[in-house]
């Protein structure tokens, strides 16, 4: 594989990143770092409970900060949706990896989506799911090395697409 010495998912809540992210780690022979489960880990809280405790700004502050500090070699590492809110996390996440991004249509977003407050989901007061698709899909573009369109396809066209993708 020609690529840095990790694989860095982003995307949307629900677009699949944790369970490509596994699939696909298994595929290649790299190890699998969730970092939804890492700021978990280290706080002693679910998402949403340090959302519900710190606010979104300071959830963001976290997520960024586990994040820019993760040290990992020959990984894919599935991060929380949110991470494209801090540059300095992202240019992190750059240096240690390909940024890949999966992209899916808003539809399959809101049919995969259950409640976002319950999902642990850091967003703005009054926005709706479109509006949080709509303010970060071009955020994800901006960091993202590859770009993976997917359908809702099955789990292993997904990761076959990655890996297609990560190959060019």
């Amino acid at each position: 594989m020609q690529q840095k010495s990790n694989v860095i998912l982003i995307g949307m809540p629900g677009s699949g990143k944790t369970t490509v992210g596994t699939e696909l780690a298994e595929k290649i022979g790299f190890g699998y770092i969730d970092s939804d489960s890492v700021i978990v880990a280290r706080e002693g809280k679910r998402l949403n409970e340090i959302i519900a405790q710190k606010g979104r700004e300071g959830f963001l502050d976290i997520e960024a900060k586990v994040n820019s500090e993760l040290c990992a070699s020959r990984c894919v590492i599935a991060t929380g949706g949110s991470v494209i809110y801090r540059d300095y996390a992202m240019q992190k996440l750059k240096q240690l990896g390909t940024v890949v991004y999966l992209q899916l249509p808003y539809e399959v977003i809101e049919n995969r989506l259950g409640d976002l407050k319950a999902r642990g989901v850091a967003l703005k007061d009054g926005f709706t799911l479109k509006d949080l698709y709509n303010e970060r899909c071009p955020l994800y573009e901006k960091y993202a090395e590859i770009i993976v369109p997917l359908g809702g396809g099955s789990i292993d066209d997904a990761v076959n697409k990655v890996v297609e993708m990560l190959q060019k």
